[in-house]
């Protein structure tokens, strides 16, 4: 019998966000022992959280009985002084997903357009059908830079957002602040920069959010921060953008538990530079040992094309040696023959290749 009360049509029609399998699913799967699984998958932190972050994880446990403070204003008073910002100009939520949500929230309604270039992370259209707006999507370069022109063509009286992502998922190259700017300068609309990756590359977009109203640069302590199991995100924001952001945020959405395991990271300069050097390091291993051919990356993973082969030939067969790898076929317009792949230790970037070698050979 079907339910008297149905979805909004935009989240029926939504397809559901496909994430990266994880480590106890896989050793269920295939009969393997859990602690001979590793997982390249999801763009984690290999080295782990920063033993600042858990002493801080520790110490703030005796106090979860209390609400955390309703805006993160301790994490938003940290991350000022760390990147130089005021305090007025960020906003804070779980995870960067959160960030989006609340955004999209304030300023999304039905039937409004946000402009996303294609192929990149796809939970932007997850995010536009929350609101039942209408995601308009532009087609990137051969070499994956932005169709500037085609974005901007694309641009109507509708369109309320447009989404970059730089370094780009699951391409991993960096856009051009020129070309961001160029954009954010010829439209009306918000353009929201996602720099997800931004800590393992040598360019950002933040100065554009000093020189304009209109740009957003969304960051996320997941990644080079090694916290991607506590959420936490946040934003650079112009500072009319702060008022509102709060009207629609929800409140304590960030726990006293993440506050203090984010505060403790931020003063951990050691460990975030050896997470941004391993990646480093590991990447160019990766590029130059993986058997397929690869993208050049300015993230934390590499993208590998792994043709005349399929996608899902090459996942589950290292999947089968306790490799966990990201398929590209659930990205929008990423085709069948690209796997995303994390980088990890020295000692787990070895297996892989190993892996992968032993792969194209067999087949």
């Amino acid at each position: 019998m079907s339910p008297v009360i149905r979805p909004k049509p935009s989240i029926e029609r939504m397809k559901e966000y496909v994430a990266g399998r994880n480590i106890e699913e896989v050793a269920r799967s295939y009969g393997i022992d859990e602690r001979d699984v590793i997982k390249l998958a999801s763009n984690e932190n290999c080295l782990g959280p920063s033993p600042l972050a858990v002493s801080a994880i520790k110490k703030a446990a005796s106090s979860i009985h209390l609400y955390p403070s309703v805006d993160g204003v301790e994490l938003r008073e940290a991350l000022a002084a760390h990147y130089d910002v005021p305090v007025g100009n960020i906003v804070t939520g779980p995870g960067m997903d959160g960030v989006m949500e609340t955004l999209l929230r304030v300023f999304l309604d039905k039937g409004d357009e946000i402009v996303i270039p294609l192929p990149t992370f796809s939970y932007y259209e997850n995010v536009a059908g929350f609101s039942s707006a209408v995601p308009v999507f532009s087609t990137r370069r051969p070499d994956y830079g932005l169709d500037i022109e085609d974005i901007l063509s694309k641009v109507s009286e509708r369109t309320k957002f447009i989404f970059i992502t730089s370094p780009n998922n699951p391409t991993g190259n960096v856009t051009p602040v020129e070309d961001i700017e160029r954009i954010a300068s010829a439209v009306d609309c918000l353009v929201f920069v996602d720099e997800a990756y931004i800590d393992f590359a040598d360019r950002t977009a933040l100065g554009l959010v000093r020189k304009y109203d209109n740009v957003i640069v969304g960051r996320t302590m997941s990644k080079a921060w090694g916290l991607a199991g506590l959420r936490i995100g946040f934003a650079f924001v112009p500072e009319w953008v702060l008022g509102q952001y709060m009207k629609a945020a929800t409140p304590h959405s960030i726990s006293r538990v993440s506050i203090a395991a984010a505060i403790g990271a931020l003063g951990d300069k050691e460990y975030y530079e050896k997470s941004v050097e391993t990646v480093r390091k590991g990447r160019k291993y990766l590029a130059g040992n993986i058997p397929f051919r690869t993208l050049p990356s300015e993230a934390n993973f590499i993208l590998m094309d792994v043709s005349p082969l399929k996608s899902k030939y090459v996942a589950d067969e290292c999947m089968k040696r306790g490799i966990i790898l990201r398929d590209c076929t659930s990205f929008r317009g990423m085709g069948d023959t690209f796997v995303r792949v994390t980088v990890g230790t020295p000692a787990q970037n070895k297996r892989l290749v190993e892996a992968l070698k032993d792969i194209r050979g067999g087949a």
